[in-house]
């Protein structure tokens, strides 16, 4: 007999879950035995996607807009019956790599941080009556980051930190934990995309992981797995960063 599913009989839901990092942990879920909700946005065909997985129903969705989280979370419940394991990961779309420009970053900021916590609370009713309750938050890739904005990727994970922080003191007299992984340079639709534009931004990514490689999305699935199951149960408030190692070059 094979081990018990590390899932098993939970209900996951899951933002931009079409493609890259949300569709490989969609994936890894369902394979560990959790029924899942990927939701993706309207153009992302992710309603036909997943017609042929089994434990996975795609859905098209709002995702930019943090007054439409309460009610994707009531379409979540009536569809799984509950949510045991929420992960947040929002198509903020980069018109091209951020640069040093702290105008621009920070209005990004501060739209994921109102979509987080709009899910989230949104979510919390519905998470309290779970005996596994998980919040993870999906923090922004390498790629979205100019070669010369070390310090910025740095401020965008360091904001998804607090913000993630402060939730996990928020819940955690509940039983729901909330952490946060941090992808480095990882070959998504997306990235690639960019790197096709900007090769020296992927050297740069390559150079900057110890492993000298990019990840692939499946290397991020692996990690949110382990904070939804059993093994992560007394760890929250914090975050794993998924990039090889940080080579400091």
């Amino acid at each position: 007999m094979g081990a018990p599913l590390r899932l098993y009989g939970l209900r996951a839901v899951v933002l931009t879950g079409g493609s890259g990092i949300g569709e490989a942990t969609a994936r890894t879920l369902a394979k560990h035995g959790s029924t899942v909700l990927a939701f993706d946005t309207k153009n992302s065909g992710v309603d036909r996607h997943f017609k042929s997985v089994k434990g996975i129903t795609g859905a098209a969705a709002n995702l930019v807009d943090a007054d439409q989280m309460p009610a994707l979370i009531e379409q979540a419940v009536d569809t799984l019956g509950g949510i045991d394991i929420l992960v947040n990961e929002f198509p903020i779309t980069f018109s091209e790599p951020i640069s040093a420009s702290a105008d621009r970053l920070q209005r990004l900021l501060q739209s994921r941080a109102a979509l987080t916590l709009s899910i989230c609370r949104a979510a919390l009713p519905h998470l309290k009556k779970s005996p596994a309750g998980r919040i993870i938050n999906m923090g922004f890739l390498r790629s979205a980051f100019a070669s010369d904005a070390d310090d910025a990727s740095g401020k965008a994970e360091k904001d998804l930190a607090n913000l993630t922080r402060a939730l996990a003191v928020e819940i955690g007299e509940f039983g729901i934990t909330a952490n946060y992984v941090q992808p480095g340079g990882v070959m998504t639709p997306d990235s690639r995309d960019v790197f096709k534009k900007d090769k020296a931004l992927r050297d740069h990514c390559i150079n900057s992981s110890a492993a000298r490689r990019l990840g692939e999305p499946v290397d991020i699935a692996k990690v949110v797995l382990f904070l939804a199951s059993d093994d992560a149960t007394f760890v929250s408030g914090t975050g794993i960063a998924v990039d090889g190692g940080r080579s400091g070059s």
